[in-house]
């Protein structure tokens, strides 16, 4: 009969190969998130079912992968957007996404406003060293975003 430390030495050892299973398929958004990705995929690279990778990485992370995946492509959007030099079509291919109507909805999710409006609004990164506009320009996750309220007179 087995030692009940055993047992949980095994579950530890398990999670922490999970966890670095997760850290490679964060790792793999970051670096492709403008190839075309989906879960199926992800969770096959590192032999995990879908679900039990979009499960533990919720877990881990606190989103889906897709919803990761996502916040990527809107930020790396809204640097392009910033630029000026492309258009909102433009810039939504580049980034990855295959739908405008996707990805002006999501964009409008995260960042408070639509890919048009921001960029017509003026940048608060204007004159900001890079490093300090990344962060100060970083969307908002979870559709966390907040929209103003209509006023009623």
């Amino acid at each position: 009969m087995c030692h009940p430390s055993w047992g949980r030495a095994l579950a530890e050892a398990q999670r922490l190969r999970d966890l670095a299973r997760l850290r490679r398929v964060r790792d793999r958004i970051d670096r492709e998130y403008a190839q075309p990705l989906n879960v199926e995929a992800l969770a096959r690279a590192v032999h995990m079912s879908a679900g039990h990778l979009s499960r533990q990485f919720r877990l881990a992370y606190g989103e889906s992968p897709y919803s990761y995946l996502m916040t990527r492509r809107i930020e790396r959007a809204m640097a392009l957007l910033r630029r000026g030099d492309l258009s909102v079509t433009e810039v939504c291919f580049a980034v990855g996404c295959a739908s405008l109507g996707t990805f002006s909805t999501r964009f409008t999710e995260l960042v408070g406003m639509s890919p048009s409006a921001y960029r017509r609004s003026v940048s608060p990164a204007a004159g900001m060293p890079p490093c300090v506009a990344k962060q100060v320009t970083r969307p908002v996750r979870n559709q966390e975003a907040r929209v103003a309220e209509p006023h009623l007179a």
